[in-house]
């Protein structure tokens, strides 16, 4: 059974800063981020990285991070 999330993002546009590409970013969870051409790209990708980390998490029985109940604007169903 999977259990569904809600995580706040960020999202950050082309830069130098981000390889003249969208980032998107998970900030409850240190180190989630992707890269697209295009936000809906790069949020896209972000759902599966951000589902990866969570399935991390539970596979080597750590705690999620307390901030990860908190609302937010992506859902990811693990």
């Amino acid at each position: 059974m999977s259990k569904t999330y809600t995580l706040p993002y960020t999202l950050k546009v082309p830069s130098e800063e981000t390889e003249h590409m969208y980032l998107a970013e998970v900030p409850v969870l240190p180190g989630c981020r992707a890269w697209g051409e295009t936000a809906e790209e790069a949020l896209h990708n972000l759902d599966g990285v951000a589902a990866d980390f969570i399935a991390s998490y539970n596979e080597h029985g750590d705690e999620l991070p307390q901030s990860i109940a908190a609302a937010g604007e992506l859902v990811i169903a693990v």
